[in-house]
């Protein structure tokens, strides 16, 4: 029996997608849920089956480069890598959030301007997204803090997600443009789709789920 591999990102999604796991009947053992915990891979109850636990960018390279069989990951990463690896056959709906941009209250809006500087983690999102209005989007990747690049000078803008909004107006920021709505999706990677029934098995318990 060829095991297969959940990849699952860490934080707020996690706790949103292991009751889903639950209803298709894949329950990781404890140790997943200490926060405290430094081990990455996880046994479930299925034999067949065991969960690692990564950054959610890195739960698409995993499924697509074959290392796990099965992820669950926001479309924003998806969007931003576009591995042609990968099905995303299910939106779970959950872990609920926007791509936006955002500047510090009071900047005025681009009118003229043909090069912006936006500090993102998401620079192929980003660049598309003013390369579409004519304008050059120079990058500037953070991986986090992204609020404090408008307040050092570092960057004028920024491009992340938002869910409430909350640290954005901590930081003295506001949401001007939402470049795209973000939920969860169950990825596979494709060769694992046809030739795993295990894969194909989860695929329609996970969307039998969702469909009720």
């Amino acid at each position: 029996m060829t095991p297969l591999v959940i990849a699952l990102p860490k934080g707020r999604i996690l706790k949103e997608a292991l009751p889903l796991l639950a209803e298709v009947g894949v329950h990781p053992e404890p140790a997943l849920f200490d926060e405290d915990s430094r081990a990455l891979k996880f046994a479930t109850n299925r034999p067949d089956v065991s969960v690692i636990r990564v950054r959610s960018f890195d739960v698409a390279t995993f499924v697509a480069f074959g290392a796990a069989q099965i992820g669950i990951v926001g479309n924003d990463v998806l969007a931003e890598f576009a591995y042609s690896e990968l099905y995303s056959p299910v939106d779970l709906g959950i872990g609920r959030c926007r791509l936006s941009v955002a500047e510090p209250a009071g900047t005025p809006p681009i009118v003229s301007e043909s090069h912006v500087r936006v500090a993102t983690k998401y620079p192929h999102l980003t660049a598309a997204h003013y390369a579409a209005q004519g304008i050059q989007a120079e990058c500037v990747k953070l991986n986090g803090a992204m609020e404090l690049a408008p307040l050092l000078g570092l960057a004028p803008r920024i491009v992340d997600l938002v869910s409430t909004g909350k640290t954005l107006k901590e930081n003295g920021l506001v949401e001007r443009e939402i470049i795209l709505e973000v939920t969860s999706r169950l990825v596979v990677n494709r060769a694992a789709f046809k030739t795993m029934g295990a894969v194909t098995e989860l695929v329609d318990a996970f969307r039998s789920r969702v469909a009720a």
